[in-house]
C-alpha cells in the first residue's frame, strides 16, 4: 500500500485518503477506519491523520460527528477555487463577470440605498480621473463595479467578484499595455449610464449596460 514519502506529511496524508475515496474504498455515508488503523497504513503518527481529516472536512469531504467516527460525506473534492482561476483564460473570467455583475447591477437598482448610490457617484468620479495611467484605471475601474455589485446586498456575490479581482486585474493590465487604448469617452459614458440606470431604479437598463462594458472587453480579447 503507497505510504507518506513527501512533507507536508499531513497534505500528503490527505491527498491518499482522498484517492482512496475517490477509488471507492469507501462509500458516500460509510464511516472511515480509526485513527490507530489508518496512521500505519499511510505511514505517518495519528496527529498527521486528524490533520489530513480536518483538511478533507474543510473541503466537504469528510465530516467528524462526535462520539460515532469520521464519515464521507462527498466522494471528491472541488478544486481550490483560486486554481480555477489561474488556470482560466481572462476571456472566461470575464464571461464568469458578465454573469455575476448583470444580475448584481439588476439587483442594484433594485435594492440600492441612498448610501450605496453615493459610494458608486464616487466610484464613478475617481474613474473618470484615472483614465490615462493603465494600473489606475484598472484599479478605479474594478472599485467602480465592486460598488455596484456591494449595492446589490448579496453577501454571495460580492465574494464571487471578489475572488476574480486579482487574476482579472493581472489579465486587464496586460490586454491595456498590448492594446494601448482605454479609458475612452464612449467606455466611461456606459459606466455612467449604469450608475444613472442604477439611480432611477430601472433594473434592465442597468444590466445591459454593464453586459455592453464587458462584452466589449471580451470582443477585443477574441
Amino acid at each position: 500500500m503507497e505510504q507518506v514519502r513527501r512533507a507536508p506529511l499531513a497534505d500528503q496524508a490527505a491527498e491518499l485518503l482522498l484517492q482512496r475515496i475517490r477509488s471507492g474504498e469507501w462509500a458516500l455515508g460509510e464511516k472511515l477506519p480509526g485513527e490507530t488503523t489508518l496512521a500505519p497504513q499511510l505511514g505517518v503518527g495519528r496527529s498527521t491523520v486528524r490533520e489530513a481529516i480536518r483538511q478533507l472536512a474543510g473541503r466537504g469531504v469528510l465530516a467528524s460527528r462526535q462520539g460515532a467516527g469520521v464519515f464521507v460525506t462527498a466522494v471528491d473534492a472541488p478544486e481550490d477555487w483560486d486554481t480555477v482561476l489561474r488556470r482560466a483564460g481572462i476571456v472566461a473570467v470575464i464571461e464568469a463577470r458578465i454573469a455575476i455583475e448583470a444580475e448584481a447591477a439588476a439587483l442594484a437598482a433594485a435594492r440600492r440605498t441612498p448610501a450605496d448610490l453615493r459610494a458608486i457617484r464616487r466610484a464613478l468620479a475617481d474613474r473618470a480621473e484615472h483614465r490615462s495611467d493603465i494600473e489606475s484605471h484598472v484599479d478605479a475601474d474594478t472599485a467602480f463595479h465592486r460598488t455596484i455589485v456591494a449595492a446589490a446586498h448579496n453577501p454571495v456575490l460580492l465574494d464571487l467578484f471578489d475572488s476574480f479581482t486579482p487574476r482579472l486585474r493581472e489579465a486587464m493590465i496586460e490586454m491595456l499595455r498590448l492594446r494601448r487604448r482605454f479609458g475612452d469617452d464612449a467606455d466611461h459614458d456606459l459606466h455612467v449610464e449604469q450608475a444613472d440606470a442604477i439611480a432611477d431604479r430601472d433594473e434592465k437598463a442597468a444590466a445591459e449596460r454593464g453586459r455592453a462594458h464587458l462584452l466589449t472587453l471580451r470582443t477585443a480579447l477574441l
